[in-house]
């Protein structure tokens, strides 16, 4: 696994990595994770191989153009590895493993068009796509096997220029903890009584997930229901920006954010919580939403790829049209209202959510990477993936 950031470091990339390597050694196989900086964490997991590198200012993130000695010298081991960001990571893989005739798969996880807009904000929207469209597809062509977690990031894809082959295959959730007893979480912890309504959303508290579009349909759900609170399960730099939206509309005692909390904690309060609700139209493939729905809740979003990839309108939640507040509001709306519908609708969405259960999806991945190892190796060694692996004896 290539990731260009890792623990201690939050995100949903990072959550899938980590699950996907668990079930993977479950099965018998050996994974490694090459990542950059936090050389001094100390990794409750093993075979954690970290490079030096230089931080990005306060975002987690490092930046390095090449592994340490030691991390070169194990990568060339490896039979098969998995980039889960094109750029650093990705260029690193075309660097270290396309010359020895390593296969290489790469999952796409982000909405880098989209990303871009929200964190370059000064750069035309047209110099953001120029740069993806010029990187992405020849990156893609240089890989052994594209992923897509959704149709909907496969169609982004294509339209970015990609004409490699794209395979789906859904980032998997873990299942198990909601067979472990766990409990929801205490209301009264929050000044929330038993019988209020909790609408929840669990993620990262930044720009790119249209929080205060959330917080402003909120505000409008709120005039209406005086016992309906909204639950912020996360932390990020959008934080003092919400509160201060919430306190303007005078909505700040039903609004409550946790902060960061361990991800082993999120069911906990999906679970003690009534709707799952999210305004995001940045998600590639939402293992938030999915967990939600495996937590037996419906789901609130708007329509756009990963999210309408993964809830059925009218089913297992409601999907509104891409920046109609008054669309989503009025959607919350009706699922706060009609009790027995919202309590259908979480009962379709835990079944749904079955089907993207780790030990599903790993299984695939598996077969996939056996796939693209039976292919190389038909493929032979060529004169120059020969000659790198000689003088690699030497070095």
């Amino acid at each position: 696994m290539m990731a260009d950031v890792y623990k201690p470091h939050i995100s949903g990339i990072t959550n899938y990595i980590e699950l996907n390597k668990r079930i993977l050694e479950k099965s018998g196989h050996e994974v490694f994770v090459f990542t950059f900086g936090d050389e001094n964490y100390p990794d409750n997991e093993k075979n954690i191989i970290r490079s030096p590198g230089l931080p990005l200012l306060d975002t987690g993130y490092y930046v390095s153009f090449r592994y340490s000695k030691e991390a070169r010298k194990l990568l060339r081991t490896m039979d098969v590895v998995h980039v889960h960001h094109p750029f650093l990571s990705g260029s690193l893989a075309l660097r270290y493993c396309r010359p020895r005739g390593i296969p290489i798969v790469f999952t796409n996880h982000t909405r880098y068009d989209l990303y871009a807009r929200v964190y370059i904000p000064v750069l035309p929207d047209v110099i953001g796509e120029t740069a993806l469209e010029a990187y992405l597809p020849a990156f893609c062509h240089a890989c052994d096997l594209v992923i897509s977690p959704s149709a909907g990031m496969k169609e982004v894809l294509k339209k970015l220029g990609v004409t490699e082959p794209i395979d789906v295959v859904p980032n998997g959730v873990d299942l198990e903890p909601l067979n472990a007893n766990i409990k929801p979480f205490e209301r009264i912890s929050l000044g929330i009584k038993p019988d209020e309504l909790v609408l929840v959303y669990s993620g990262r508290l930044g720009p790119e997930k249209n929080l205060t579009f959330l917080v402003r349909s909120f505000a409008g759900v709120a005039q209406t229901f005086d016992y309906v609170h909204l639950l912020l399960v996360g932390d990020g730099p959008e934080r003092d920006n919400l509160e201060d939206h919430a306190r303007h509309m005078e909505i700040i005692s039903r609004m409550h954010i946790t902060g960061m909390v361990p991800h082993s904690e999120v069911y906990s309060y999906l679970l003690g919580s009534d709707i799952f609700v999210t305004a995001s139209v940045t998600e590639v493939h939402p293992l938030s939403v999915i967990e939600a729905m495996a937590a037996g809740l419906p789901v609130v979003g708007i329509n756009s790829p990963g999210i309408g990839d993964t809830i059925e309108d009218g089913k297992t939640g409601l999907l509104a049209k891409e920046e109609d507040i008054a669309a989503f509001t009025a959607k919350l709306v009706r699922l706060i209202s009609e009790k027995e519908w919202r309590k259908k609708m979480g009962l379709n969405a835990r079944q749904a959510a079955q089907n993207y259960s780790i030990e599903k999806t790993s299984e695939i991945m598996i077969q996939k990477y056996q796939s693209v190892i039976t292919k190389k190796s038909h493929q032979g060694t060529g004169i120059q993936v020969m000659v790198t692996r000689f003088v690699d004896r030497w070095r």
